[in-house]
């Protein structure tokens, strides 16, 4: 497969100790593409190839200087070679969501949809009980879908596979297509504790992608790999913290969310569940925010073949909450270091846009952002941020039993389900990960 130069203009950035460098070689004689909501980058298409760069996977202290946005997106292949990509799952709300967003990807191309037998066989149009407020995109409707097997149809010919799959089903499924070579981008919850699979969130942990290696020696896999996306809820709530985590430590926090019925799929809850109600309990939910944030919000082993988490408890409660997208939590924390309202709230507003400066076409311009307005984020006014990509943060204020309460929201199934993985698949593409 050729390669895709994600070459980056952007300035020397520290990394927990780790100095970058950066080289790339430019194809020249490029034709100019507009990359549309892709970050608002150029995509530049040549005639020859070139090797992949790596990209910074840094974790900045709060005080660091804002970083200058990488530059253009530089892929020297025609314009039919795009990574091909599978979608497994691809008529649930998770798989729809990733059809909806990699239409027009700069990158990669939709080849292959995997779903059912009740499915397979039939084209996309008619497979799916489409439920997206944008048409089913015009190159994937036709596209006939298979079952969830590396040989199946065109699934043989994608290197990168993007799974929606129900927990019950995908762990053996995405273990198989690994085994086949394919890089591996999940959604479920089977693998996210695995002792060699980062829960890889860009704008928190991108230094986590490095444990791949480990990965791929102790499971005999070459091409092949597996990286996890975090609970919905548990992307949110470490997005927003990771700039308070940077500059003061967090000793302790408290969750309460107010989770959105998009997050149970479809059809989800009944109108008699959820009309006129909250439901205090969603199955497994608190338990995967209390372990998974553990180890987003920690680090690697000097080798980088071990995680090692976070030296910090987490209390969560969650609740399902009658909004359809974008999910609510509110938070108290308990400092390392004490910290003042202003002083956190310029913690976040000072944090880079990480994803952005990493050349990541999906990129919002902000990955966390602050706002001032009392009654702020709601689910309804602030879930399309960054084009779903951005967690917006607000009301940080003091606290009478903690340090610092605040409340964060972001979009579920955009930045905490289909736009996390796709984002995670980018940022493997620049640190030469695929193919």
């Amino acid at each position: 497969m050729a390669a895709f130069v994600p070459a980056s203009a952007a300035a020397p950035t520290a990394a927990r100790g780790r100095s970058a460098a950066r080289t790339s070689r430019r194809a020249p004689a490029a034709a100019v593409l507009p990359a549309s909501r892709f970050g608002g980058a150029t995509l530049k298409i040549g005639a020859t190839a070139s090797a992949f760069c790596g990209a910074v996977a840094a974790r900045p202290a709060a005080a660091a200087a804002p970083r200058t946005a990488a530059a253009a997106l530089v892929m020297a292949v025609a314009p039919g070679d795009r990574v091909k990509v599978g979608v497994l799952g691809c008529t649930g709300s998770v798989g729809q969501r990733f059809l909806a967003l990699l239409e027009g990807h700069p990158w990669f191309e939709v080849a292959a949809l995997g779903a059912s037998p009740r499915s397979a066989g039939k084209p996309y149009a008619e497979a799916a009980n489409w439920k997206q407020a944008t048409p089913i995109p015009a190159s994937m409707a036709g596209l006939t879908v298979s079952e969830c097997s590396p040989t199946a149809g065109a699934m043989a010919d994608c290197a990168i596979i993007f799974s929606g799959l129900d927990a019950s089903v995908a762990g053996e499924v995405e273990d198989a297509f690994a085994a086949a070579g394919a890089a591996v981008f999940s959604n479920a919850k089977n693998h996210r504790m695995d002792d060699d699979v980062p829960i890889l969130i860009p704008p928190v942990n991108a230094e986590h992608v490095d444990i791949l290696s480990t990965q791929r020696k102790a499971r005999g896999w070459t091409t092949g790999c597996l990286v996890t996306n975090a609970n919905c809820s548990t992307t949110a709530l470490t997005i927003a913290l990771a700039p308070i985590q940077r500059a003061f430590g967090i000793k302790s926090l408290t969750v309460a969310t107010m989770q959105a019925i998009s997050g149970s799929g479809y059809p989800g809850l009944s109108g008699m569940d959820i009309l006129d109600n909250v439901v205090p309990h969603i199955g497994g939910e608190e338990e995967k925010m209390e372990e998974e944030a553990l180890k987003i919000l920690g680090g690697l082993s000097p080798a980088k073949d071990a995680f090692a988490f976070a030296d910090l408890a987490v209390s969560a409660m969650c609740n399902r909450v009658h909004v359809l997208d974008g999910h609510t939590e509110a938070v108290s924390l308990t400092l390392d270091k004490k910290a003042t309202p202003e002083e956190v709230i310029a913690a976040i507003e000072a944090y880079p846009a990480v994803s952005k400066d990493m050349g990541l076409p999906s990129a919002p311009a902000k990955d966390v952002a602050y706002t001032a307005v009392t009654d702020r984020p709601q689910p309804r006014l602030d879930r399309m941020l960054g084009g779903g990509f951005t967690v917006s943060v607000g009301r940080v204020r003091g606290c009478n039993i903690a340090d610092i309460r605040l409340v964060c929201m972001g979009h579920n199934t955009i930045v905490g389900a289909a736009g996390g993985s796709i984002l995670n698949a980018e940022l493997c593409v620049t640190k030469g990960l695929i193919g």
